[in-house]
């Protein structure tokens, strides 16, 4: 891609800044302290590794997916592996300020750390969909972070990897904290996201978006919210107490069970009504979920 730059390491994004990581593959940067040479245009950036950016200050405007975010006070970001963010509209004068926690999953091998991380789903957020928290959150944010470096400056020992990356889950478990808390203080928002999505998946099943695209996904109805699959997921999940994909499920059954009535079609008509590309599965999953195959229940009703 034209202009893509390919951070790899942490040091890659230190050496943009003017300063060099404290550990090849985990590092605090204090983004007060960097030389920032600002280009023009748009840049775009592929990380290789985890970033979680506090962020202060609104004259930069970064853009991942679909929705610019401008920067405020109070601000973390979290970017994972593969994700591309865009960078644009940086004035010739700006300084930025902030924190910034880097590790590269290198970092993660072997380690409690390296079997959770995929559990902390924020990392593929998209970048409208920040956590935004409290001056006492910001205060433990550098608490955890001061301790991380500390670990750093100590010089590596046999326990510095596991008190380092102990210290970077304990973070990571705060931020789960933090956002339970942002899901709830926007409760009236986030219902109506709950709202629309069970429109949309009523609406669905009495389309012919079944038999054209097929059995729906949490990705469609994420990207018809214009939010991010797991962000999407993770508020269903903390509003309804059911996941989105459960849901999902629910009223594919529910649908399943009505239409079995209609004996103008066969099982096979159904199913690909409902979206399966082959009936058989359509039969299998129905069974698992009712107790009877297709044919049997309509035979029972």
């Amino acid at each position: 891609m034209k202009n893509m730059v390919e951070l790899e390491m942490v040091n890659d994004y230190c050496k943009g800044l003017g300063l060099s990581a404290s550990h090849p593959l985990v590092t605090v940067v204090d983004l007060s302290k960097a030389d920032w040479k600002p280009r023009k245009g748009t840049r775009s950036v592929r990380y290789h590794f985890y970033g979680i950016f506090l962020k202060q200050g609104q004259q930069c405007i970064m853009r991942y997916g679909r929705q610019n975010y401008d920067f405020q006070d109070g601000t973390l970001v979290f970017v994972g592996p593969g994700q591309i963010v865009n960078i644009e509209h940086i004035e010739t004068d700006y300084q930025p300020t902030g924190f910034a926690l880097l590790f590269h999953p290198d970092l993660l091998l072997g380690t409690q750390l390296g079997k959770v991380i995929d559990s902390h789903s924020f990392f593929s957020y998209e970048l409208h969909e920040a956590l935004h928290i409290s001056e006492r959150e910001r205060q433990i944010v550098l608490d955890c972070f001061s301790k991380i470096e500390f670990e750093l400056q100590q010089g590596m020992d046999r326990h510095s990897r596991k008190l380092v990356t102990s210290n970077i889950e304990l973070f990571l478990n705060y931020c789960h904290r933090f956002y339970d808390r942002q899901f709830f203080t926007r409760e009236h928002k986030n219902q109506g996201v709950v709202g629309k999505f069970e429109k949309l998946l009523n609406g669905y099943f009495n389309s012919d978006k079944p038999r054209e695209i097929g059995l729906p996904t949490v990705a469609y109805f994420a990207g018809e919210l214009h939010l991010s699959p797991n962000y999407f997921g993770d508020l269903i999940k903390k509003e309804t107490g059911k996941s989105a994909k459960d849901l999902i499920q629910d009223k594919l059954i529910e649908t399943a069970k009505a239409r079995t009535f209609d004996t103008d079609k066969s099982v096979s008509e159904i199913a690909f009504d409902l979206g399966f590309k082959y009936p058989q599965h359509f039969s299998r999953l129905f069974k698992k979920n009712v107790g009877y195959t297709p044919n049997e229940y309509r035979m029972l009703n």
